[in-house]
């Protein structure tokens, strides 16, 4: 499967931006989906992942209630709703996929075989 990612941009903070990631091949419903990011000098980090059917979602603790995942299997399309955003949300977003163990949430970069090209979001202060 292939990965493209978009809606990235500058924004004030406390406001929101809708990242979007668009799947294309093949049997996107079986795969788990999921959110990293990655600030300048640090480590890619989870951010939140959603299982194949969409019932189920996971967030790392620094998003939880500020954050949104979903998917649309028929559409094969993944977004990120950002409400709330302050500047250490700043830092490339790359939206992953895993075929591993899609009815489960996976949280570790290992664990996802494609990834996107990452799209920059910056929050000032």
């Amino acid at each position: 499967v292939q990965l493209q990612a978009s809606g990235g941009g500058l924004v004030q903070a406390g406001g929101s931006l809708r990242l979007s990631c668009a799947a294309s091949g093949r049997a996107f419903e079986g795969y788990g989906m999921a959110w990293f990011r990655q600030a300048p000098g640090k480590e890619r980090e989870f951010v939140g992942g959603v299982i194949w059917s969409g019932a189920a979602t996971s967030y790392a603790d620094s998003v939880k209630g500020r954050f949104t995942i979903s998917r649309d299997n028929g559409r094969a399309l993944v977004t990120l709703q950002m409400n709330s955003l302050r500047p250490e949300d700043t830092a490339v977003y790359y939206c992953a996929a895993s075929r591993r163990r899609p009815t489960l949430v996976l949280k570790t970069i290992s664990e996802y075989d494609y990834w996107g090209q990452g799209t920059q979001v910056t929050v000032s202060s």
